[in-house]
């Protein structure tokens, strides 16, 4: 996934669609977990982690805006 530094470069709408697309994979990664499908559950964190990360980004650059 992206580091900190390499999210910070994009613009919001693109951090907007980054979130969209963790958030859809974060979604297939617990279908597959329900239907024991999910081979490595470490998988799960990162995700959550990466969706964190670029939230956060997001919300810096939105306060920084104002």
């Amino acid at each position: 996934m992206s580091k900190a530094s390499e999210l910070r470069t994009k613009d919001a709408a693109a951090l907007e669609k980054e979130v969209t697309d963790l958030l859809k994979a974060h979604f297939g990664l617990r279908m597959q977990k329900a239907t024991q499908q999910l081979t490595n559950n470490s998988q799960l964190g990162k995700t959550k982690r990466d969706i964190a990360r670029v939230k956060t980004i997001l919300a810096e650059k939105k306060r920084a805006a104002k």
